[in-house]
């Protein structure tokens, strides 16, 4: 019984993890109207709900105890998901962004494994160079980061000063994130239980990497192949924008735009000359997804 209930804990929080910080449609139209401090905002909210990527710099400061060695790894980290968040979202670089995910999964894997000695002890081979393997992550990761930024309609005026914005949230949000773990890791170690739960905890890190390896594969086969699921594919990429965007900043904006169907030209959504109104409660709310037609349910 209790094998169920950690199996069924899991997979819940496997789910969560992989569409804890998705754009929804909402977030789309309104980020139209967002300003500079919005998009810091979004980024910064980006990094905190981002479970993989905390993960990851989880993994990676666990072990670590001075102050220079976690500057130096987390420098590498920043500046690598710096160069592919920003130039990928300048020059739309785009990849389905659950396999670019999944991915990010994989980074998680290879640093318990790493953790846990696996090279050491199951390939009888020495750790590949941490601080190379941390700055390519930081590529993988940024290019992540880049994937949901271009979910927004980015307008070409002031476009290098929203990523720039979106950038200085990511990073204030690790920030955050860091200061809290390595408080939390810094007491644990002066307890006895750390060396006794330490394997375990990665052990523990490396099944959640692997779910959520499996939850953005499940993502893919049915963005990929929506047809061959029950739900169609409408309903289903509302299922999965609806749970991926929920946790945006964005979604507690009080106005929004009014959308008519009108309005979408090719995906594009016209708002010059518009008004924002008080946000309707009602689930007829007019929106639309990539390039679809705007539509109401």
């Amino acid at each position: 019984m209790k094998l169920k209930y950690w199996i069924g804990l899991l997979s819940i929080l496997a789910s969560s993890i992989a569409m804890g910080h998705g754009m929804s449609a909402e977030d789309k139209a309104r980020a139209l109207n967002a300003g500079f401090m919005e998009y810091i905002e979004l980024g910064a909210m980006h990094m905190v709900t981002g479970y993989d990527h905390l993960l990851f710099l989880f993994g990676v400061v666990f072990f670590l105890t001075r102050f220079s060695d976690i500057v130096r790894f987390i420098t590498a980290f920043t500046i690598g998901h710096s160069i592919t968040l920003v130039f990928a979202t300048l020059y739309s670089i785009q990849a389905n962004y659950y396999l670019v995910d999944a991915v990010i999964a994989l980074t998680v894997c290879y640093k318990a494994f790493d953790n846990l000695g696996g090279f050491k002890t199951y390939l009888k081979m020495k750790s590949p160079n941490l601080m190379w393997m941390v700055f390519a992550f930081g590529l993988i990761h940024g290019f992540g980061l880049s994937t949901r930024l271009q979910q927004l309609p980015l307008a070409e005026d002031g476009l290098v000063f929203r990523i720039l914005a979106f950038n200085v949230g990511v990073e204030l949000g690790q920030i955050a994130a860091l200061a809290i773990m390595l408080f939390l890791l810094s007491g644990w170690r002066r307890m006895a239980s750390f060396k006794r739960f330490s394997q375990a905890t990665n052990g523990l890190l490396m099944v959640l990497g692997l779910l959520l390896l499996l939850m953005q594969l499940h993502g893919y086969l049915h963005s990929s192949n929506p047809d061959e699921f029950p739900l169609n594919k409408d309903d289903h990429q509302h299922t999965h924008e609806d749970m991926g965007g929920a946790n945006s900043p964005l979604s507690g904006y009080e106005k929004r735009f009014d959308l008519d169907a009108e309005d979408s030209v090719n995906g594009e959504v016209e708002t010059e000359g518009r008004e924002p109104e008080e946000l309707p409660n009602s689930a007829s709310n007019p929106h639309a997804h990539g390039d679809g037609e705007a539509h109401v349910h």
